[in-house]
């Protein structure tokens, strides 16, 4: 029997616990089931039906601002205020970017409003699965394990009374539920936060309903329905979560120091309002046009470079979350001149790479640095012991995220430089660099004219509020449209489904088999098997330096046509 077919069958046969097709994140949405035949006749007709499921969120905010673990999480993150307690937001994938844009919209709330005083500001940590080095690109297989949680999160120093807000898109994660039960265990305030029905995921997934069955840990179901893409929970799912963390943030940020700020009925009107100004058709044309020049820029096999400075940490994520989704090439190191470069990057335009990461984060990057030993008494998988992932800040900072010229951002066929967000700070380009061709992409209520060949503006209001959080909404809203609505005119989403996935881990293997299933009508096992040999091969083919298919849409492929008989 090959290795990848031995693979396949321990798949099949051990690893059960994820499959989650039962899951309405999982789940295909009825608006958007042709969305790939709409947008490739009509631009602005796309992006107006991948809105339409973001406008399914305010209907599900009263419900959400209603449970009694949404108020507990108010006054349990004001009191760890009150009394110098720490706050731990912890996520996987795109919940951990999340965590990652938490700590660092609280600390440059202090630094704004307390520069001198770190002691407020160290008192939010993110925990992110891998560390911060897969904020900017995904570390393989790390949430599959619920002791890398309790290890990660209690090598951050978790106490009693502290808060950990555990969030976790489907609900299943097991990083994400190590590190409840180990704040659980060291007597902080635990909070599950998560986009499922209870009720669906208590019946589906038993690691799911030991956390939820516990009276000791408070549950917040943020359960919208379905992505917009199938599974693409960094839309809809991070959106709600984003939106109501947040708002649980200001509200006893509010009370911390003393000022008037919405009310909790308020976000919800305000939340509403953002996405009706974005789906206006002047708004949508706007988007639109992003989406093409984008789209020109790939296919004259160009690279696209935005310019981000307050915001950069929102641009990032949006552009590292492109590579699993839709498998395009990740962000490649400094120094490395084999791997394929990717499509889009993100660049500070005033800062080196070791200070850009710095004021990004508002802190030094926290990689980890966990060597054989501890991955033994993770008992991680003993190729993951045998090769411990670099994940310290010496590789981060390979990623050049600054200022410094970057000649492999230009030396493609096309290029394009792109300023996003506020214009005060996008004065300075990257030194030195010719592109063939700039742009900006701004938001907000008013736009003043910018030195590019083509500016596009979005009209919206942005509140005013503590962490920021309209701002960060905004952009996240529009820039999921824009990457999304790009990468389906690209070919990489079939209807509305990612048949250009990375199975990067089990769910996303899990994921990967009932898109193949549900594209050819073949059995799941026999998906298993083909996706497993397709992802063999291309692991070889990556290891030479090539810009490799998705092995979903690769297993796809060769079962339509036969070939996988041949294998």
């Amino acid at each position: 029997m090959s290795q990848a077919l031995e693979k396949a069958r321990e798949f099949l046969e051990q690893q059960k616990a994820f499959r989650l097709g039962e899951l309405l994140t999982e789940s295909s949405h009825p608006k958007t089931r042709r969305l790939s035949q709409t947008i490739g006749g009509d631009v602005q007709a796309g992006v107006r039906m991948l809105q339409s499921v973001d406008d399914e969120i305010p209907f599900a905010l009263e419900r959400i601002f209603a449970q009694d673990s949404f108020g507990r999480l108010v006054e349990a993150l004001h009191e760890a205020m009150r009394t110098g307690h720490r706050i731990y937001f912890t996520g996987c994938g795109a919940t951990g970017r999340l965590s990652i844009l938490l700590e660092a919209a609280w600390r440059e709330f202090w630094r704004r409003t307390e520069p001198d005083d770190f002691r407020m500001a160290d008192l939010c940590v993110s925990v992110m699965a891998g560390g911060d080095f897969a904020l900017i690109k995904s570390v393989e297989g790390f949430e599959d394990f619920t002791d890398f949680g309790r290890h990660q999160i209690k090598e951050a120093g978790v106490k009693k009374d502290d808060v950990v807000v555990a969030i976790t898109e489907g609900g299943e994660t097991s990083f994400v539920i190590g590190a409840a039960w180990q704040g659980l265990d060291v007597g902080a305030h635990v909070f599950f936060v998560y986009n499922n029905p209870t009720d669906l995921l208590r019946r589906h997934v038993q690691r799911s309903r030991e956390v939820i069955d516990e009276p000791r840990i408070h549950k917040l179901d943020l359960a919208t329905g379905p992505m917009a893409i199938t599974g693409s929970t960094r839309m809809q799912a991070t959106t709600a979560e984003l939106l109501v963390v947040g708002a649980a943030m200001e509200i006893a940020l509010a009370k911390q120091v003393g000022c008037v700020l919405h009310t909790v009925s308020s976000y919800r009107r305000l939340f509403e309002n953002l996405l009706i100004q974005l789906s206006r058709p002047e708004t949508v044309a706007a988007i639109a046009r992003a989406v093409e020049l984008e789209e020109q820029v790939y296919r004259n096999r160009g690279l696209v470079t935005y310019l981000a400075g307050s915001l950069i940490l929102d641009v990032l994520t949006d552009t590292t979350e492109r590579s699993p989704t839709f498998m395009i090439p990740p962000f490649r190191r400094h120094g490395d001149t084999s791997s394929p470069v990717s499509w889009a990057f993100v660049k500070d335009p005033q800062h080196p790479t070791e200070q850009a990461w710095h004021e990004m984060l508002r802190r030094e990057p926290r990689g980890l640095t966990w060597g054989p030993a501890v991955f033994k008494e993770l008992n991680a998988p003993a190729h993951i012991q045998a090769n411990p992932l670099k994940l310290d800040n010496a590789e981060i900072w390979r990623f050049r995220i600054g200022n410094e010229p970057d000649p492999s951002r230009t030396n493609a066929p096309d290029s394009m430089l792109v300023q996003v967000g506020h214009l005060q700070s996008q004065k300075s380009k990257i030194k030195d660099q010719k592109f063939e061709r700039t742009a900006a992409v701004t938001f907000g209520p008013t736009a003043e004219p910018l030195d590019v060949d083509e500016h596009i503006h979005v009209p919206c209001d942005l509140p005013a509020s503590p962490l920021r959080l309209w701002e960060h909404l905004a952009i996240k809203l529009i820039l999921n449209t824009l990457s999304t609505a790009t990468m389906v005119r690209m070919g990489r989403v079939i209807g509305n489904a990612m048949v250009w996935v990375s199975p990067s881990n089990k769910k996303l293997i899990d994921r990967g088999c009932r898109l193949i299933v549900h594209q050819t009508g073949c059995r799941y096992e026999h998906a298993c098997e083909v996706l497993h040999e397709a992802m063999e091969e291309l692991a070889e083919r990556a290891k030479r330096g090539e810009e490799v298919p998705s092995p979903v849409a690769m297993a796809i492929e060769r079962i339509q046509s036969g070939v996988e008989k041949t294998l």
